[in-house]
């Protein structure tokens, strides 16, 4: 048997569509609440936490907080912020990853709260962001305004990466070629996925970063002093912090 559907009026057609315009997006709200919160996924192929490599200075640099990997021609930047050092920069032909490590929650990764941060500053400055599922997860492409060295403006193209582990966080941003044309950034995506993040046992809050060291064999290069095919186009990351002293790494 079949009933005939009772009409509702122009009155409360409008009222139902209210309703279900609120209820999507509550359940979108919701939906954004629970990306942020959510915890850090399994991490099989890295980045690592020290307590996951046996030996994590096998092959790698060490810089404290981050052991990073080693391959033939990179040469490997410290940056720093205030007196400390907090970012290390490889870079490797016409590409270059910023590596930088942050304290997070034990529970909650923070990479998806993250990156919305990141992608309102860029828009709020007038750049363009793409959010895609790369081959590292969610990651952001973005266009950012910069000065050009003939005092035009341009943009800049480069990858946010970010992975959660456990109490950590580990943000990568690739610049160069590797941005450009991300099929051409495997090794610099090895890289960032072979990093040891040491976070320590020692109370730090969310988002502190975690602080890096110079290797005790580092070759060091005043700063100011120009490298060979102007190297100093990737120092200081995406100009939040200071150039600091470079380290070449001879393999």
């Amino acid at each position: 048997m079949f009933g005939r559907r009772k009409k509702k009026g122009a009155a409360g057609d409008a009222a139902g569509e209210a309703e279900q315009v609120v209820d999507s997006v509550d359940t979108e709200a919701d939906e954004a609440r629970e990306r942020v919160r959510l915890e850090p996924e399994p991490r099989p192929d890295g980045p690592w936490d020290s307590t996951e490599v046996r030996d994590p200075a096998e092959g790698r640099v060490d810089l404290g907080g981050l052991f990073v990997p080693g391959v033939d021609g990179m040469e490997l930047r410290v940056e720093v912020a205030g007196d400390a050092i907090v970012a290390a920069t490889v870079v490797l032909r016409d590409s270059a990853i910023q590596l930088q490590a942050f304290a997070a929650p034990k529970r909650e990764g923070i990479w998806g709260e993250v990156r919305e941060e990141i992608a309102s500053g860029i828009t709020q400055q007038g750049g363009i962001i793409d959010e895609v599922e790369g081959p590292l997860g969610w990651e952001l492409r973005a266009q950012v305004p910069v000065q050009l060295p003939d005092g035009t403006s341009g943009f800049q193209v480069v990858r946010f990466v970010g992975v959660d582990g456990p109490r950590w966080f580990l943000r990568g941003v690739i610049s160069g070629q590797g941005a450009v044309q991300p099929q051409a950034a495997g090794l610099l995506e090895q890289i960032f996925r072979d990093t040891v993040v040491v976070r320590g046992e020692g109370p730090m809050a969310p988002r502190d970063p975690i602080v890096l060291k110079l290797p005790n064999d580092a070759q060091m290069v005043p700063e100011g002093v120009q490298q060979e095919e102007g190297g100093s186009r990737f120092a200081g990351g995406m100009g939040q912090l200071q150039r600091g002293p470079e380290i070449t790494e001879v393999r």
